[in-house]
């Protein structure tokens, strides 16, 4: 099966040129031309990566690349004009898995869509092999779902129900980055006020915890002005 591919642009020309890129190559290609329309295809189809203009006048890139987030994990290029680090780091907070600045050249455009489509198929084959669901193992971490019960290796690290709702949904998607108002809507199930410092407690607790049994090694990161994350593949 052929790979599928979202390419965004609100210019019919660099859309089209982008879609001849890749349809050479042999992957399947939608085309959006605004975000709106971007978001519609994502939601009814299953895509392999997302090829994401910036500067669109409608919706732009970053957040669509948010609502994109929210419900998946398909990685993501963003296209900018912009060339400025700041611009490139601001793409790669949003959750975009790499930035290419425009006018870009055909040959590492296309290596950089095969590089970022293997790094996802690697993982997603790990993923798809037989394990226990009710299990979840990260290096020395042992994470046990049904009876709420987790270990570094033989050692139980008591947790209270909210600190172990956390951390069953970070460790569910490693390297996915998580805001204060996801965690907090999907553990506490009510909705989220900017003001609630709740979700901050419970992590700095919950990572104490870890890290006192972990010898100092932090699992849980904090990925500043997005919110917090367990590095993907980490090797505790």
């Amino acid at each position: 099966m052929n790979e599928k591919i979202l390419v965004v642009d609100d210019d019919k020309e660099i859309l089209n040129l982008v879609g001849i890129y890749l349809s050479n190559e042999g992957y399947e290609v939608y085309k959006a031309l605004s975000g709106y329309e971007a978001l519609n295809i994502v939601k009814k189809d299953k895509l392999h990566l997302v090829v994401l203009d910036i500067m669109m006048p409608d919706m732009d890139g970053m957040e669509v690349c948010r609502q994109i987030r929210r419900e998946a994990n398909i990685p993501i290029i963003m296209l900018s004009a912009k060339g400025q680090n700041t611009d490139k780091v601001a793409g790669l907070l949003t959750g975009a898995d790499d930035y290419i600045t425009k006018p870009f050249d055909q040959l590492e455009f296309i290596v950089r869509v095969k590089t970022l489509l293997r790094r996802a198929y690697l993982f997603d084959r790990v993923n798809k092999a037989p394990k226990d669901e009710d299990l979840i193992q990260l290096g020395l971490l042992t994470i046990r779902k049904s009876t709420h019960l987790v270990f570094v290796e033989d050692v139980k690290i008591n947790l209270t129900a909210k600190e172990f709702d956390i951390l069953v949904l970070l460790a569910s998607s490693p390297g996915r980055v998580f805001s204060a108002e996801e965690i907090f809507e999907h553990v506490w199930k009510e909705r989220y006020f900017q003001s609630n410092n709740t979700v901050m407690v419970h992590v700095c607790n919950l990572r104490d915890k870890l890290q006192d049994k972990l010898k100092g090694e932090s699992i849980i990161h904090t990925v500043w002005g997005v919110g917090y994350k367990i590095e993907k593949d980490r090797d505790l």
